[in-house]
């Protein structure tokens, strides 16, 4: 083989596409550890979530909590990886829109707070969704 690494494809692509879909799973995993760890912020979450118009915001802090835990360790162990990608990317969009939109693009730098750590997360699900996606089988030709 030639000495040209800059040229080839993937070596591993299902070892990298392992390490971004537990790399995501853990990081968005770190919101529900948090809030079973501190219980006290799930009301407040849950009164942020009606002050927005949701009903029953109590029920639903608790139910995107538990969904959140549920899919992340759906990615972590390899099952159920589209349906987990799909609840991820919903949850991850409803934050974009009703916490880091109105805060703009950056995370840190020249704002604070912003999409951008949430458009990348999205980027990975939908990687990570691509990967899984069923494909009908070619015709032999």
């Amino acid at each position: 083989m030639k000495n040209e690494w800059y040229k080839l494809g993937p070596s591993d692509p299902v070892g990298g596409l392992t390490v971004v879909r537990i790399g995501v799973a853990l990081i968005i995993l770190m919101h529900p550890l948090h809030g079973f760890a501190h219980m006290e912020d799930i009301p407040r979450f849950g009164e942020y979530l009606s002050a927005l118009g949701y009903p029953m915001g109590l029920q639903l802090a608790w139910m995107v909590l538990l969904i959140q835990t549920a899919a992340s360790l759906a990615l972590i162990i390899d099952r159920w990886v589209i349906p987990a990608c799909l609840v991820h990317i919903v949850v991850v969009c409803f934050g974009l829109v009703h916490v880091h939109m109105q805060n703009g693009w950056y995370v840190v730098g020249p704002g604070q707070g912003g999409m951008e750590w949430g458009f990348i997360l999205l980027v990975c699900l939908f990687g990570v969704l691509w990967a899984y996606w069923p494909r009908s089988a070619k015709a032999p030709a």
